[in-house]
């Protein structure tokens, strides 16, 4: 079996059309395995998708080794990419309608039954139903999920759009220390003992608050940050002790600005998702959505509104 070749190698989600009558090389893990006495089929998974691959008793050794394959080996696979017969078609997979027939396969490391099925196959009742409490314990295998990867790469391209949105728009990122002093705001702050100054404490930033006041004196004028901030307070639905967010001041510009900008990166970010966001966003003031709401993040959706019958 030769070397795995990271030049040579294909993704298993990106075979397709174009590779049919071709000789590929796959890595990755093995999603499921069917075993049909003359013939044994595996699913293999990498972070392009899943592939199926044939092994036929004709192909000696390939085939002695696929025996001992169990569900989560990683493998390497060399072979021939063929078209599916109709009534083998997989509609739920993008490689559906493909399959790779396998001459040489090598078992790169083998793995121990899991916890909880790393698959995700829409015929499985049970897929993505696993206790919270086991996915944190095993997170190394919970990050193998497709479902669990798709929301990291979805995160990915999400960071990004706000990045090249916030740059066209002229902002520059900047990042700011985790380590400083504390400052009085809205919540306790995290202390980390300085290991040179004794009985002296560093604090985690609750915001990049003053550092981004710091940067617009500085005359830098437009500043972002996708940033972590830190605040030791109880758990709440929506506010962690740990937390990302989008941190940005700019100088020399009015609400319009702002609400403009924001509505672009908005719209920009759900269509990461294909999700089409109308543009403008209603608009009301403060004093009404205080008169008529009770408070200054109203639900919209909610129509019972608040009615001032004082006169």
């Amino acid at each position: 079996m030769k070397t795995v070749n990271w030049k040579d190698r294909s993704y298993c989600g990106e075979i397709n059309v174009s590779n049919l009558g071709t000789t590929v090389q796959i890595v990755g893990w093995v999603d499921t395995v069917r075993d049909h006495g003359h013939l044994i089929f595996f699913h293999v998974r990498d972070i392009k998708g899943i592939v199926q691959v044939v092994i036929d008793p004709g192909q000696s050794a390939a085939y002695a080794a696929a025996q001992t394959v169990r569900s989560e080996y990683v493998i390497s696979v060399v072979g021939t990419v063929r078209k599916r017969s109709e009534e083998t078609v997989n509609p739920r997979l993008a490689t559906g309608d493909l399959e790779i027939v396998v001459s040489e396969l090598s078992v790169l490391n083998t793995a121990e039954t899991p916890p909880f099925p790393i698959s995700e196959k829409e015929s499985d009742e049970n897929a993505g139903k696993v206790d919270e409490d086991i996915r944190l314990r095993y997170r190394y295998l919970d990050i193998r999920r497709p479902s669990v990867q798709h929301n990291l790469i979805m995160r990915h391209k999400i960071a990004q759009v706000i990045r090249h949105c916030l740059s066209d728009a002229e902002f520059i990122e900047v990042e700011t220390p985790v380590l400083t002093k504390s400052t009085p705001e809205g919540a306790r702050d995290y202390l980390v003992p300085s290991r040179i100054h004794p009985e002296k404490f560093y604090a985690l930033p609750q915001s990049p608050q003053l550092f981004k006041q710091l940067l617009m004196v500085g005359g830098l004028e437009r500043y972002f940050q996708i940033t972590k901030c830190f605040r030791d307070e109880d758990l709440r639905p929506n506010r962690q002790p740990e937390f990302t967010q989008v941190d940005l001041e700019a100088s020399f510009i009015d609400e319009s600005f702002i609400m403009e900008l924001i509505e672009e990166l908005i719209q920009r970010v759900f269509a990461v998702a294909d999700i089409k966001i109308q543009t403008p966003f209603p608009r009301i003031t403060y004093a009404e959505a205080m008169s008529r709401y009770g408070n200054d993040h109203p639900d919209l959706r909610f129509g019972m509104t608040m009615v001032d019958v004082t006169e």
